[in-house]
């Protein structure tokens, strides 16, 4: 039977990424030895964080000006990273769910945080709207796509400040205006490698503001001068990423990606709307097409279990929603094919008529 990989992250990667990273790890370049056991300063894996960088750069449209760096970590370490090297006095946060919120934490050390908007009071059911941020902020730090809650910044905001995102979960899935930035980041591990890598974009000029010392591996300076080689980075999950940066290059590029991730998620959304016993759980408006939440109507909700195991059943992985949410969550990333999803929508439907 096949399966059908709905995880929230670490998630579905293309088949492509999986087999060519599985032969490199056999053997690398024909050399004789694992992906795992070369050094990262050989000569042979160089080009390829060189490749993936210019990829990166091509894919996203990055201007000049701007450096690309892998690092370790994940976005949790960036949560302290950001206001290590950029908060001076004071930043704002937009607070849309607990990614925002711990990120919100972690800059509470560094000095004030101002919270713009938050939309914790209805469970993150919707992004705010009509907030203000502050003209002396030193940055304004947003979380794009919020998988727990299935809701979704898609367009880019103005900000009188330096703007910061977090887009651990919809990098790659929609053209961005980096202009716009003065750092994005996020794990890799939802749309782009195996969990272990961390992927930022940052403004050279943006950096060497603040005035207090930063020690050396915190510092972006550091990464952006040692392009990722400072110290030893995560060998196997930057080839997997390579590999994925080639795929989605291959399939038309990010524009194709956002075509087929509107796609996917309308067919979902629309089920979800249709089908008699379920019902989505963002606000329609601010509806994330990566990560699909919904739960059993009220008259129905002694059915969730049993639709969860008649689901799981049929092939469909990973669909349990987040515990704060309750119910179901699909995550519909890049190398997801509509098969599974139209899959997934069948199964609802096969369930739909059984009650």
């Amino acid at each position: 039977m096949k399966k059908h990989n709905f995880n929230a992250g670490p998630s579905i990667l293309p088949q492509s990424t999986i087999e060519n990273t599985a032969k490199a790890i056999l053997d690398f370049n024909g050399s004789g030895l694992s992906l795992m056991e070369i050094s990262h300063r050989a000569k042979d894996f160089q080009p390829i964080v060189d490749e993936a960088v210019a990829l990166f750069k091509e894919l996203l449209n990055i201007p000049e000006g701007y450096s690309v760096l892998f690092l370790g970590g994940g976005a949790s370490l960036e949560f302290c990273m950001i206001p290590f090297n950029y908060l001076e006095k004071k930043a704002a946060y937009l607070n849309t769910g607990v990614w925002a919120k711990k990120a919100m934490k972690e800059a509470k050390g560094f000095g004030e945080v101002v919270e713009v908007a938050s939309s914790a009071e209805a469970n993150y059911t919707y992004i705010p709207k009509d907030f203000t941020v502050p003209a002396d902020v030193d940055y304004f730090h947003i979380t794009t796509n919020n998988t727990i809650y299935g809701t979704e910044i898609r367009k880019e905001l103005d900000s009188p400040v330096l703007m910061i995102a977090d887009m651990s979960s919809d990098i790659f899935s929609r053209p961005i205006d980096i202009s716009k930035y003065a750092l994005i980041y996020g794990g890799a591990q939802k749309n782009l490698a195996p969990a272990g890598l961390t992927f930022v974009i940052v403004k050279n000029d943006s950096l060497g503001k603040v005035s207090r010392y930063i020690p050396t591996m915190l510092n972006y300076q550091t990464h952006v001068d040692n392009g990722s080689m400072f110290n030893t980075p995560p060998v196997v999950p930057i080839f997997a990423a390579l590999e994925t940066l080639r795929w989605m290059k291959a399939q038309g590029g990010v524009k194709e990606m956002e075509r087929r991730a509107l796609e996917k998620a309308a067919l979902l959304y629309n089920e979800i709307d249709r089908n008699k016993l379920f019902v989505g759980t963002a606000n329609k408006e601010d509806r994330s097409v990566m990560n699909i939440c919904f739960v059993m109507k009220e008259e129905f909700k002694e059915l969730e279990a049993d639709f969860l195991k008649f689901a799981t059943e049929k092939g469909m992985i990973g669909i349990k929603g987040h515990r704060s949410v309750g119910g179901f969550r699909a995550s519909c990333y890049n190398a997801m094919p509509k098969e599974s999803v139209q899959a997934l929508i069948a199964c609802m439907q096969d369930f739909e008529k059984l009650h």
